[in-house]
């Protein structure tokens, strides 16, 4: 029986060490075995770099593509806009009867319905401001619940009725709206805008994925429009001017005079009373100049006509606009949609006086896609930079960088496994991945010029230096992942925003890590071959000369026949010739 006198810190150690060696070094023996196979079989991993850059394409087609993930906020808002005309109290029923409905789901807290909640006080616009259960406490996710409305209550309610569900406005009035495809039409006149945006809403309804599908252009709003026959006006004498004067002077008011008080003027107006300026039968009453009977009734010479226009008119640069809106269904993204709006409006063959632009987050998109284009290869160029500068080589830094590519499509396939979308955090999540990859490689290249240097074979180099430093970056890997891991499966409002972030983080780093643990050495011994063939050709060529190893020393001091002589003298005695 032998006793451990060692110190129980020490004994401690040694059992940590065997345990973390019984996990390792299995590890690192399959990894040596698979690295030295490659490097006899490099084009192995050649076929595979290169499979894994082609499939960048048709990945970041099968990602959805949109500004913000879809985050769960715990509240959402139905949106209700009855016929025009309808009243106030039909419109509250009408509301009621939804949120009433809503209240009986078991993810739903409460809900508030308001009329009219906008800077026209419209009376038959409604809001029902739907309040869930926090994310943790429910099984349907907010994105679900609100095409759980489009399933079974939008279906149940009059045809003529507008609703849509959406996350509430960030920012409350104005025109900011929540939709996730916004596009406008804009164009000269009126009538061209009405005629081509009902063709456009119905390519927009067709495309898969799109919901809540309206516009900011709402018709039907019933007006009386007044034409004047300028025949009639010439005949009896009545000029254009006066006719619009007298209009005016029913709705809008005209100014005649002006008063002085405590040193101030007023414009003075007449206008009509309200009971009259609501009534037609009060143009009956109205007349107007002429020059030849002195004054004739204004029904003389205006044409009446009912009909229905828009309830508001919107302009954009000074041309009249309508926003098409657009919400998607779970799983699809705003940029696809849009895309393919775009795509069938061209089909449409709009004049080019009319206007077809995205706007709000589907332009935002595109704003977004252009500049992290930028930051990426601003990136590469500075990491460039301050390798060469850290290797002084114009080549290593290739070498390293060359492993950063090979992550996107492995970031790109944890976002279909995570169900996320291609925004502005996923696209920060692969900025630092691009940061995690790039030290790997570092403290591979940087090893192994090391070991060259001490006088190691190139193959002894690479395989003894990504030895060593596997287990490095295996450390470093999984501490970076479990950090990441709390963001990754971080449940609560607002945590889609942390998952977005780490979802291509760890997903990336996890499914890339072999890859890339191979295609660095194997790159390095290619790129070491290119250089050293390219060094042989400059030599060839008289532009660079040769090394000793190279010429041989045939080359370096001539051949003599006789070791005793040079150029056939015998050497002074001073010297003497050792062979």
């Amino acid at each position: 029986l032998r006793l451990d006198t060692r110190p129980e810190s020490e004994r401690t150690k040694s059992f940590l060490e065997r345990v973390v060696d019984g996990f390792y070094l299995p590890i690192e023996r399959l990894y040596m075995k698979v690295l030295a196979f490659v490097m006899r079989h490099r084009w192995i991993v050649v076929i595979a770099a290169v499979a894994s850059i082609v499939s960048i394409g048709p990945l970041a087609k099968a990602v959805p593509k949109g500004f913000l993930p879809k985050n769960d906020e715990a509240q959402f808002e139905i949106s209700l806009r009855t016929p025009e005309g309808t009243s106030l109290a039909a419109t509250s029923l009408a509301a009621e009867r939804i949120a009433r409905e809503v209240r009986t789901w078991p993810e739903v807290s409460t809900t508030l319905v308001t009329i009219g909640d906008n800077s026209q006080q419209t009376a038959n616009l409604a809001s029902i401001f739907v309040r869930l259960l926090p994310p943790d406490a429910r099984k349907a996710s907010q994105d679900e619940l609100q095409a759980r409305v489009r399933e079974k209550i939008v279906p149940t309610q009059p045809k003529e009725f507008r609703i849509s569900a959406s996350a509430v406005a960030a920012f409350g009035g104005g025109t900011f709206s929540t939709a996730t495809v916004q596009y406008i039409l804009t164009g000269p006149d009126l009538g061209g805008i009405i005629k081509y945006s009902k063709a456009i809403v119905e390519k927009l309804k067709a495309i898969p994925g799109a919901v809540d599908v309206d516009t900011t252009l709402v018709t039907g709003n019933p007006e009386l429009v007044a034409t004047v026959s300028r025949r009639k006006a010439a005949d009896l004498g009545v000029n254009v001017a006066d006719v619009a004067t007298a209009s005016q002077l029913l709705i809008g008011g005209v100014k005649v005079s002006r008063y002085e008080e405590a040193g101030r003027e007023y414009d003075i107006l007449v206008r009509a009373d309200e009971a009259f300026r609501n009534s037609p039968d009060a143009l009956s009453q109205l007349t107007v100049p002429s020059s030849r009977l002195g004054a004739v009734p204004l029904l003389d010479v205006v044409e009446m006509k009912r009909a229905e226009g828009p309830s508001k008119i919107d302009r954009y640069a000074r041309q009249v606009q309508v926003t098409f809106l657009a919400n998607t269904a779970p799983g699809v993204g705003a940029g696809e949609v849009g895309a393919a709006l775009e795509r069938a409006v061209k089909q449409l063959n709009i004049p080019s006086q009319f206007r077809f632009i995205p706007f709000g987050q589907s332009k935002e998109i595109a704003r977004t896609g252009k500049a992290f284009i930028i930051a990426f290869g601003m990136s590469f160029i500075f990491m460039y930079l301050i390798l060469a500068a850290q290797f002084e080589s114009w080549l290593h830094p290739i070498t390293i960088l060359l492993a950063l590519p090979l992550t996107v499509p492995f970031a790109l396939i944890s976002l279909v496994l995570l169900r996320q979308s291609l925004d502005i955090f996923t696209m920060l999540g692969v900025l630092v991945l691009f940061g995690v990859v790039k030290k790997n490689s570092i403290l591979q290249i940087d090893h192994i010029n090391q070991l060259r240097a001490e006088g190691h074979s190139r193959l002894d180099a690479i395989l003894h230096g990504n030895r060593d430093r596997l287990r490095p970056i295996l450390m470093t890997t999984m501490a970076f992942v479990a950090g990441m891991l709390p963001l990754l499966t971080a449940k609560g409002i607002g945590a889609e925003f942390n998952r977005a972030t780490a979802g291509p983080v760890v997903g990336g780093q996890i499914l890339s890590l072999l890859l890339t643990l191979l295609a660095t050495p194997v790159a390095y011994s290619l790129f070491d071959d290119l250089a050293t063939g390219g060094q042989r050709l400059l030599r060839r060529l008289g532009l660079k000369p040769r090394t000793d190893a190279e010429t041989g020393a045939d080359e370096i001091m001539p051949r003599h026949e006789d070791p005793l002589t040079i150029d056939g003298h015998s050497p002074p005695p001073a010297f003497k010739v050792v062979p």
